[in-house]
């Protein structure tokens, strides 16, 4: 039997890349979605099984052309994970609206399309999931995050939608809250004084994901929150 799917947005240098080795190593034959072609070059490089895809997700059209590819390439996703993110900051009189729109047609938008194109296919197999990671904006809003909180809320609520009508099929929606500073290179030069258990690691973050998407379907989680022990909440 060939070696199942998992398609990842959002392959950046923290989660996605973390993610993307995860799956790789659990057997998992990996789609690397971005919009750095660089970066998904030399993940391709390093995991074997692994194609990358240059796709803003915003665009239905672009997400259209790349599913295709996908399922040419590797076949149909048995595993789809949301993590592209928009976020610019700043408070509502601060904001530019066309930037909240920007954050909404990735954040909302690209979990919709993703889950409207792959979801089908899921169904009729009678097994998948869709994952899409937020952080605590998707639960308030504060002054400075009202260019990304309305959009990472709806996000949730869109992904608590699918869970509730895919569920009963067979597909397993989870959102995975990420409430904490992800560790990075920028972010340790933002916070120097910090120390190592203020920041959430991303591998951490991926073995959750890993474990969520392999609950047995008498316990799957809808909600889960992941945070440092630290972490005031």
């Amino acid at each position: 039997m060939a070696a199942p799917v998992c398609l990842i947005t959002g392959v950046g240098p923290g989660t996605g890349s973390a993610l993307a080795r995860r799956f790789a190593e659990g057997g998992y034959r990996v789609a690397l979605l971005a919009r750095n072609e660089e970066r998904l070059a030399a993940l391709q490089k390093e995991l074997p099984g692994a194609r990358g895809y240059r796709c803003d997700v915003s665009d239905a059209a672009q997400i259209e052309a790349v599913a295709s590819a996908v399922e040419h390439d590797l076949g149909n996703p048995d595993i789809v994970i949301h993590n592209a993110v928009g976020g610019v900051f700043g408070t509502f009189r601060e904001i530019d609206p066309a930037i909240l729109n920007r954050n909404f047609q990735v954040n909302t938008m690209g979990l919709l399309y993703l889950a409207r194109r792959f979801a089908q296919a899921m169904v009729s197999a009678g097994k998948g999931a869709i994952i899409a990671t937020g952080n605590t904006s998707a639960l308030r809003g504060k002054p400075g995050f009202a260019g990304f909180a309305p959009t990472k809320a709806a996000q949730r609520i869109l992904a608590e939608a699918m869970a509730r009508e895919l569920g009963p099929q067979g597909v397993h929606v989870a959102y995975v809250i990420v409430d904490a500073v992800i560790d990075l290179e920028w972010t340790r030069k933002r916070w120097p004084e910090r120390p190592d258990d203020f920041f959430i690691k991303p591998q951490a973050i991926a073995d959750e994901i890993w474990h969520v998407v392999h609950q047995d379907r008498s316990a799957w989680s809808f909600n889960v929150e992941l945070r440092p022990f630290g972490e005031a909440w």
